[in-house]
């Protein structure tokens, strides 16, 4: 079931870069969704409706969580869900930038149990299930077997390396970025970085397809609180992520709850 499903979700995202590059670098309408959500454009809306229609279409019984459709809690009574963000890193998109991807995921009972991740501005697609090891056009990917959080390169944001977060002192790393939080964590998977972090609450949509690539890659993720993620909660968000191999994982959860 996850490798068919897979496929499934591999085809709808190459799609859904076929219809995202269509508006790239031409001056897209922008609308402001107020508060802390950001902007969305004209072609979030095209690649969700397109999402929405070809995979329901595929798979009726499976309820739907996306970035850019009104929640229902009626996806709560599904064990299997979409979880999509049909853009993730939207403002770098607007800005004519590469680093934008389309985060589609399947979980079941909480589980994420397929994934892909593609940016079509630079045809990077990464790829996993449960039954198929992480891949990245089609070539096995693996992560960092780093043992010490100390010196490694982290992608991260400014605001989660600040002392106020870390009680047992601010991790020695050196800080790197990319603006979409899904590719941050395939970045990570294939071993170009060491590990992410972030501990502001994160959308289940920017991080259940990421976060799976990570995990069977060999990273251990989980919350801030060091928690196993779970998805197609009532609140659709995880309390941080932390994507880290092992050693520098602990470390990391030393430093944050300190005894």
């Amino acid at each position: 079931m996850p490798g068919r499903d897979l496929a499934l979700l591999t085809d709808a995202a190459r799609e859904a870069g076929r219809i995202a590059m269509h508006f790239w670098r031409k001056d897209p309408k922008v609308w402001d969704k107020g508060g802390e959500h950001g902007p969305v454009t004209e072609a979030d809306l095209a690649v969700n409706d397109m999402l929405k229609a070809r995979l329901l279409e595929a798979r009726p019984g499976y309820g739907w969580l996306s970035e850019e459709t009104p929640d229902n809690l009626a996806r709560l009574a599904h064990e299997t869900v979409f979880i999509i963000d049909p853009i993730d890193g939207t403002r770098a998109f607007v800005a004519g930038e590469e680093n934008f991807a389309h985060s589609l995921a399947i979980a079941h009972r909480g589980k994420v149990v397929a994934g892909v991740v593609y940016l079509p501005a630079l045809d990077r697609l990464y790829a996993a299930a449960l039954d198929q090891g992480p891949h990245l056009n089609g070539s096995p990917i693996t992560a960092s077997q780093r043992d010490t959080l100390t010196g490694a390169d982290i992608l991260t944001t400014k605001p989660s390396l600040v002392p106020e977060k870390w009680p047992g002192g601010v991790p020695d790393v050196k800080r790197s970025f990319r603006a979409s939080l899904a590719y941050r964590l395939c970045l990570a998977a294939e071993g170009r970085f060491d590990g992410m972090i972030t501990l502001r609450p994160a959308w289940e949509w920017d991080i259940a397809a990421g976060g799976l690539i990570a995990e069977r890659a060999g990273l251990k993720v989980t919350d801030r609180m060091g928690a196993a993620l779970a998805f197609n909660t009532s609140a659709a968000k995880a309390d941080g992520v932390l994507a880290l191999p092992k050693g520098p994982q602990a470390e990391a959860m030393r430093l944050l709850h300190p005894v």
